[in-house]
């Protein structure tokens, strides 16, 4: 490799590089082999030894350790290290009345929005809508943390109140909060959105303001006090198993 190639590669630590180049950068050995099962287009592929699987129409560049350490963001630098195309997809998933959703407003944390992702993908929901003050998912920290999830669910960048009128004309849109109706007693839908809200400040007015069925994740026994508030990943792991429960109206 050039130090021209060096240089380009780690430039794309920068959310701006990587927005004008429209890639982001895979690591790891099990991260690469579900990447190459995933379809998405790989650029770039850099390695230290070769590869125990193989790329269709591209050869990886073999480095030396020394390199790989200078181009990874990992503190142990794994083996393997991709460049890979970003997706492209339209302004807004198709809306279908039976399919769960999730839409992030203005969840900040990167392994939040990694782990959210990596849930999405265990529960079955295909498409994510990311407020444009979200984390970016295709960050080195977020694409780490959902552990090849990223490659099977779908993410949009959109004006979440915009998204949420619109998806209002098909299906119910959930939101968390403090004064809403207990999720385990509540009937819940096939599917709809359900809006994570940030770690701090919740889901936020405007976006609130779409929200038709606003649900409380109790504490217990419910009503105790108890810590403030719960993490986002968590409070959207709690919410989607209580819809995949098989509770319909």
């Amino acid at each position: 490799m050039t130090n021209t190639e060096i240089k380009w590669i780690k430039s794309l630590v920068q959310k701006k590089n990587r927005d004008d180049e429209k890639v982001f950068l895979v690591e790891g050995e099990k991260m690469a082999d579900e990447l190459r099962q995933s379809g998405f287009a790989i650029r770039k592929i850099v390695a230290t030894k070769p590869l125990p699987f193989t790329i269709p129409r591209l050869s990886p560049d073999y480095v030396s350790a020394k390199t790989m350490q200078q181009l990874s963001l990992l503190k142990t630098p794994t083996p393997v290290l991709a460049v890979v195309e970003q997706p492209v997809h339209p302004p807004f998933p198709a809306i279908d009345r039976d399919e769960l959703l999730l839409a992030l407003d203005n969840v900040q944390d990167p392994g939040n929005v990694g782990t959210i992702i990596r849930t999405a993908d265990w529960f079955g929901i295909r498409h994510i809508v990311c407020s444009p003050d979200t984390a970016d998912c295709y960050s080195p920290k977020v694409v780490q943390a959902t552990m090849g999830a990223i490659f099977r669910v779908n993410i949009y960048r959109a004006a979440l109140p915009v998204f949420l009128r619109q998806a209002q004309l098909h299906t119910i849109i959930y939101g968390t909060f403090l004064d809403g109706e207990n999720l385990y007693k509540k009937k819940l839908t096939a599917g709809g959105v359900i809006v994570i809200g940030n770690e701090g400040n919740g889901i936020s007015p405007d976006v609130a303001a779409e929200v038709s069925s606003r649900l409380l994740i109790p504490s217990f026994p419910e009503g105790s006090a108890r810590s403030e508030s719960l993490n986002a990943a968590v409070s959207a792991a709690i919410v989607c198993a209580a819809f995949r429960r098989g509770i319909r109206d």
